[in-house]
């Protein structure tokens, strides 16, 4: 090993993700990840609980950020406009972080076991957000109907903004979504 360097996270994550590109998720090990970061596995392990872990890292300060919009929304917000604050909030976590976000979707739709971490993750995600909503007054099945179309949202919007070839940031993406979703909800057709 030589002399220490910062971002060890950083730099586990990015090499895990070349090495999933790689060679497939399966057939990477922790020592291959933490060797190609230049680290060792006790640190890896210091960072990540297992492979797995490094694609889903991110996930809980995504969830306090989109829970913490809702959460500090205005008052007289709606529950929809609430949310919406949250997508609005989510976009920004995600800010020059296409080309990761694309190659860590790759390794997740190859994989049978990460599409269902990451319905996990989605599942926590709906309910930590109907746990807000519950707590800003929103009544059931309000609450939940909310936060479950909420993360239906996220995740088209985050779909179509990893696909190939699409340049427009996150937030739009999510807001045209959302639009769809209330165009829907109000008796018309989204556009």
């Amino acid at each position: 090993m030589g002399r220490w360097e910062p971002d060890a996270r950083g730099r586990l994550a990015k090499a895990a993700l070349e090495l999933y590109g790689e060679r497939g998720y399966e057939q990477t090990t922790v020592a291959e990840i933490a060797r190609r970061a230049g680290l060792t596995e006790r640190t890896f392990f210091r960072h990540y609980a297992d492979k797995r872990e490094v694609l889903f890292g991110g996930t809980p300060s995504l969830q306090d950020l989109f829970v913490q919009a809702v959460t500090e929304a205005p008052p007289a917000t709606t529950p929809i406009d609430a949310l919406a604050l949250g997508l609005d909030a989510a976009g920004e976590m995600f800010v020059d972080r296409r080309d990761f976000a694309r190659k860590r979707q790759a390794v997740i739709t190859a994989n049978a076991e990460l599409q269902e971490r990451e319905l996990i993750k989605l599942a926590s995600l709906s309910a930590a957000l109907a746990d807000a909503l519950r707590a800003r007054g929103v009544p059931e099945p309000a609450a939940s109907l909310t936060a479950e179309a909420g993360v239906a949202v996220f995740k088209v919007g985050f779909e179509r903004w990893v696909s190939p070839g699409e340049q427009r940031e996150m937030a739009p993406l999510m807001r045209e979504s959302l639009d769809a979703l209330k165009a829907v909800t109000a008796g018309g057709r989204a556009s």
